[in-house]
């Protein structure tokens, strides 16, 4: 097992979380979706979480160990800090009166008020065993600033300016662990992350709030001398222990290579294990729910006045504009589609796939579905028949309307413990009858209900 400490295979997969949600299409301040940001692992002050906002001050991870010789826990806490950038127009060309703007024109180019943001990593590393039953605190602190920087025309003439600001936040990690009952000798790890940030304003505007809390809080997890057990895929003999780990508005999965067990991303959106950005995406388009084709060339299609806007609202926005108008299309056209072969292609032709019945033939040793049949209008009628189907007045289902004279396929020949028979059928014209036949799943008729092709000849 390598003692090297190493992130990187996590990293792509982690940025992805830590930006889910950053700046939606079409990136511009004034579009309704991001007036409303950061939806996901927001840690706020406490006295703000607990007034009601709906918005949580810690989360807490909980992992399974299976330990080795000396183990050691590395911890990264990660979020985003959000930063105010607030444009101020000056009233006089000495620029001793400025006023905030949401946006201001500087030689041809734009600039506008906005939130925007820094990462954050707060580093740990600690030995598994000195954390059993015990708990250890690492506190952090970041300080607050702000900056200013004035703006000129090309003239000289100064025309406003731009301050930064970040408000200090203080937070814990509290750390600790617990051996499992059982012969296993696994331990159980709590990573509890608080933002205990002083802010005495519990009916404060959200966006205040949001300057002074954790944003797409999640952290990395690498264990060295020991190895993780994942609470999705677990053996048999865990369940138990997985069953005693308690997650708080977070999701810990194993990352890196398929197999590897020293790297667990928690995070605040739900994965499964070994997520992986695709190779053929080019970049981050901050919503990785969506597909990287179509945002681009919805991006593609913004006017120039909204493209000027976008990338005046963020720099990260600008970098995806600026990547959509330069796509090549060769690049396009790896976005279209890929396979991911689960095999090597041998050239080979492929076997037939075999037809498992839907049916449970130990549970029906008599029933033969697939060879039996009910004579309906004189015609033996059996899988493979066609017929044309005229649902009854028996029935209350109001969609048969629809199917009043469609032709279908007859699937199965059934019988109940009444001996009555019905009729598995898909419909001719269905372009999903296959997945239907793959799944057993049918529409039911009785034999009275339907007539046979040979039957309307």
């Amino acid at each position: 097992m390598s003692s090297a400490l190493n992130f990187a295979p996590a990293k792509k997969v982690a940025d992805a979380v830590l930006y889910e949600g950053y700046l939606l299409y079409p990136y511009r301040a004034s579009s309704t979706k991001n007036q409303i940001r950061w939806q996901f692992g927001v840690l706020t002050p406490r006295s703000w979480a607990e007034s009601g906002s709906g918005e949580t001050w810690a989360n807490q991870t909980e992992c399974l160990i299976e330990p080795g010789t000396d183990a050691v826990v590395h911890i990264k806490a990660r979020f985003l800090q959000v930063r105010a950038k607030v444009i101020e127009e000056a009233l006089d060309g000495a620029g001793g009166v400025f006023r905030a703007v949401q946006s201001l024109e500087v030689d041809g180019d734009t600039l506008m008020t906005w939130d925007d943001a820094e990462e954050r990593e707060i580093d740990a590393a600690v030995s598994l065993a000195s954390l059993l039953g015990t708990e250890q605190v690492v506190p952090f602190e970041l300080p607050g600033s702000e900056s200013t920087e004035p703006m000129y025309l090309s003239s000289g003439q100064l025309v406003g300016q731009t301050t930064h600001q970040l408000w200090p936040l203080s937070g814990l990690l509290r750390l600790s662990a617990v051996r499992v009952e059982g012969p296993y000798g696994v331990v159980r790890l709590r990573i509890r992350m608080e933002n205990v940030t002083e802010w005495d304003q519990p009916d404060g505007a959200r966006d205040d709030a949001l300057r002074r809390s954790f944003v797409a809080a999640h952290a990395l997890l690498q264990v060295r001398g020991g190895l993780f057990i994942s609470l999705l895929e677990h053996p048999e003999w865990a369940k138990y222990a997985v069953e005693s780990c308690e997650n708080l508005h977070t999701y810990p999965v194993l990352v890196g290579e398929e197999g590897q067990r020293n790297l667990v991303l928690s995070s605040p959106l739900i994965l499964y294990d070994y997520p992986m950005i695709a190779p053929e995406s080019q970049g981050d388009l901050f919503d990785s729910t969506e597909i990287d084709e179509i945002l681009l060339l919805r991006t593609m299609t913004l006017t120039d006045e909204e493209k000027r806007e976008a990338r005046a609202t963020d720099p990260r926005a600008a970098s995806i504009v600026d990547r959509a108008d330069a796509m090549p299309p060769e690049l396009m056209d790896r976005l279209h589609g890929a396979v991911r072969y689960l095999r090597q292609v041998t050239g080979e032709a492929l076997p037939e796939p075999k037809r498992e019945p839907w049916w449970d033939p130990a549970a029906d040793a008599l029933a033969a579905p697939d060879t039996d049949s009910v004579r309906v209008d004189g015609v033996e009628v059996a899988r493979g028949s066609v017929v044309r189907l005229n649902p009854g007045a028996r029935r209350a289902d109001a969609q048969d309307m629809f199917l009043i004279g469609r032709f279908a396929s007859v699937e199965a020949v059934l019988t109940d413990l009444e001996d009555k028979h019905y009729l598995a059928v898909t419909l001719l014209d269905d372009p999903g009858a296959d997945l239907q036949q793959a799944h057993g799943r049918f529409l039911y008729f009785s034999p009275e209900e339907v007539q046979p092709l040979e039957s309307i000849r």
